[in-house]
């Protein structure tokens, strides 16, 4: 417990958090000033040093196997954010490996992890979006939108900041109800297809989406037959780096975490013969607001593998090199914290049902993912980068002014769905 402790006494000075170890000794720590006391409970004797040699990996484990208990009023999201908001005057490095050595293996491991070659490619695709269809459906929103919601009032519904994140993104693309039906869309990564549905939608676009979970095209064609436009809207299982053609429009949303920085060069290569010469790319992923890093352990073997958040410098330096011109950053900061927080709670609303489809370790690792992403948002250095890549400077118009006035029309075309699992729909209907 000594190196936990040492940790701990360094790193928490705001609040009081109590910790009764594995033998029942009691640690606190803190000025015991403002926010309720955290009280955490060690059931194995391992748990402390398990957790004091890589905060990130664990104190995952440890909350995933049961070495780890908060106790109630307070769950895991309280503990991770008490703690990261006190350590965050200490940076990241805090959290991260201890020891020269250790850093080493871990940067090493997560670049030879970052190799995301097609067949690997798929196998990680389908390790984080195969999973449950009924999964998703418990904590997403009606849309089924797997990344930021965009909160342009932090009361909004997770429904409103995804539908608005939508019409922000579509805004970009300057396209119109009249170039609209003339255009063909290429859809990177296209998820549960709700962005490409909601471009046919808006401007009767032609749009291809592709992606490397069978499950989530599989779902993409119901929802393009349930809709009737399945000869407008085409889904396919299938790399990116094997889509061929021309369009006019290309996009992607949370497709760049998971290419891994070794394909950038291939990316942007491919992408730009994809490209008409008057045609527009928008990339949305998530972004470090500082330099290149790595991803930590916990979340390349149990959530991403093969995944990475790329700093700005990182995205841009790749794409000059392929004849691509940046004429548009945005850096979207805290939305994702916010999005993050009602996946949880719409997660541990379902907790019987998910602990049903999987089990207890598998229902505890999703809360910490989901706190743990959620911190990193609020807490850390995380934003979402959103940008657009040119050929040729005349393909936007010269002011931004374009981008809100498309957005704000787009916003009062539709409501935002009422999400089907609301229990307040069922109260009423009760």
């Amino acid at each position: 417990m000594w190196l936990l402790d040492k940790f701990l006494s360094k790193a928490i000075k705001r609040g009081k958090l109590v910790i009764t170890d594995h033998d029942g000794k009691v640690y606190e720590y803190g000025d015991g000033q403002g926010a309720d006391t955290i009280r955490v409970r060690l059931t194995n004797k391992k748990a402390a040093n398990h957790i004091a040699r890589y905060p990130q990996v664990g104190a995952g484990e440890a909350y995933m196997w049961g070495w780890l208990e908060v106790e109630a009023p307070h769950d895991i999201r309280d503990m991770v954010l008490f703690v990261t908001m006190n350590a965050k005057r200490l940076g990241d490095a805090s959290l991260k490996p201890k020891g020269p050595l250790r850093k080493a293996i871990q940067k090493s491991a997560a670049k030879i992890d970052s190799i995301n070659l097609r067949g690997k490619a798929r196998k990680n695709a389908e390790h984080t979006y195969n999973l449950t269809r009924r999964l998703y459906e418990l904590f997403l929103d009606e849309d089924r939108q797997y990344t930021m919601g965009y909160y342009r009032d932090v009361d909004n519904s997770l429904e409103k900041a995804q539908l608005d994140k939508k019409a922000h993104i579509a805004a970009k693309l300057n396209i119109t109800p009249e170039t609209g039906p003339n255009m063909r869309i290429l859809d990177i990564g296209c998820g549960w297809g709700g962005l490409a549905l909601y471009l046919h939608r808006t401007y009767g676009c032609e749009v291809l989406g592709v992606a490397l979970a069978p499950d989530q095209i599989a779902f993409c064609k119901e929802r393009a037959k349930e809709a009737g436009v399945e000869d407008k809207v085409k889904f396919a299982l299938m790399d990116y780096r094997d889509v061929t053609g021309q369009f006019d429009r290309i996009t992607s949303v949370g497709l760049l975490e998971h290419v891994g920085t070794p394909h950038y060069p291939q990316f942007f290569e491919h992408t730009n013969k994809l490209l008409k010469p008057d045609g527009v790319m928008f990339s949305h992923c998530c972004g470090r607001a500082g330099p290149p890093g790595f991803t930590d352990a916990w979340t390349r073997k149990y959530i991403f593998p093969g995944g990475y958040i790329p700093a700005l410098s990182e995205l841009v330096t790749q794409s000059e090199k392929f004849g691509w011109q940046v004429m548009d950053v945005e850096a979207m900061r805290f939305h994702y914290s916010h999005t993050l927080e009602e996946w949880y709670n719409r997660t541990v609303l379902h907790k019987d049902e998910i602990v049903e489809m999987y089990d207890e370790q598998f229902y505890r690792m999703w809360l910490f993912y989901l706190a743990g992403a959620e911190q990193s948002f609020r807490h850390g250095m995380m934003v979402n980068w959103q940008i657009l890549y040119v050929k040729d400077r005349a393909a936007i118009p010269m002011t931004r002014d374009y981008m809100y006035e498309e957005s704000e029309r787009l916003r009062g075309l539709e409501e935002p769905p009422q999400w089907h699992l609301d229990p307040a729909l069922k109260e009423a209907a009760e």
